[in-house]
């Protein structure tokens, strides 16, 4: 017995001592900390503070006032002309930007077209504010560009048939020059993902081309095609500087009387300001999700 004490004291004796366990920084986050600490600054805490500044009023006394004012009947208007706005160039840029994306991937267009189309979306779906603002003025203005060459070439007045550039249609075809790339960027991918052996089934089963388009086609880009039409509405819902660099103030949008109150106005009212911030992140948010849903139920079917 005691040879065996012996033996197990001297094999514990030579045993290594056990490893020290180290922490490890966790370096594969390394390179999403500068986005999270942005979206963090830059997008988590101004909402937060928009939507608690919401419900409270000047003395930080919790209130549903604000909440409650947004059924005034300027409010009202606003937001209504806001989201046809919004609905009228997300529809109408939709539509555009779909047909223009069938056309360079699947037309039979030269190479070359789709390239510089794709570039040049990707540089005018970022082009707004008061760029674009002048450069509409310069061409559509009542002395802009084609507005005297149509004047003075074929006689026709636009300004005379009742078009005006500061006014809802205005607004809107000045939002559809970034709408529209804005969508054949989005929807290309999902055009692309459209496969070839799904149109020669069809046409080994004597599909028509209308068939085809209405059975296969209109069925899996459906998804992508709203989401992307949701998306659009949530980007034309929030633009400002496009907006207020154009009409200024005669045109009362959602984000223009948020400006007002926000900044001083005759009826400076910061958090009436927060409650119309808190409205419309609700209603970007709501068009944000199902923009999700309808790009995840998409990923579906063209896997």
């Amino acid at each position: 017995m005691t040879e065996i004490s012996l033996a197990d004291g001297s094999a514990m004796q030579d045993a290594p001592p056990a490893p020290v366990r180290r922490y490890r920084l966790p370096l594969d986050w390394l390179g999403v900390v500068p986005f999270l600490i942005f979206a963090l600054m830059f997008l988590i805490l101004p909402t937060t503070y928009l939507v608690v500044g919401a419900f409270q009023n000047d003395q930080g006394e919790i209130t549903f006032d604000n909440i409650l004012a947004l059924s005034a009947p300027s409010i009202v208007s606003a937001y209504w002309i806001s989201i046809r706005i919004s609905l009228a160039s997300a529809v109408l840029g939709g539509v555009v930007g779909l047909a223009m994306a069938v056309a360079i991937s699947r037309g039979g267009l030269p190479p070359w077209l789709r390239s510089a189309t794709v570039t040049f979306s990707g540089v005018a779906s970022n082009f707004a504010g008061v760029p674009l603002a002048f450069a509409f003025i310069a061409t559509l203005g009542r002395l802009g560009l084609l507005t005297v060459l149509l004047n003075n070439w074929l006689g026709v007045n636009i300004y005379s048939l009742g078009f005006n550039l500061l006014s809802f249609w205005g607004l809107t075809l000045t939002y559809l020059y970034f709408q529209i790339p804005l969508m054949l960027v989005i929807i290309t991918p999902a055009v692309d993902g459209l496969k070839k052996e799904w149109g020669e089934a069809a046409a080994m089963l004597g599909a028509t081309t209308w068939q085809y388009w209405r059975m296969v086609v209109i069925p899996v880009l459906w998804p992508s095609f709203l989401g992307t039409v949701l998306l659009l509405f949530a980007n034309a819902f929030g633009a400002i500087a496009t907006a207020y660099a154009l009409t200024g103030s005669q045109l009362n949008i959602v984000p223009i009387l948020l400006y007002a109150q926000i900044r001083g106005d005759v009826l400076h009212n910061p958090h009436l300001g927060y409650a119309l911030a808190f409205g419309m992140i609700f209603i970007t948010g709501v068009a944000n999700i199902f923009y999700i849903w309808f790009r995840a139920r998409s990923d579906r079917w063209l896997k």
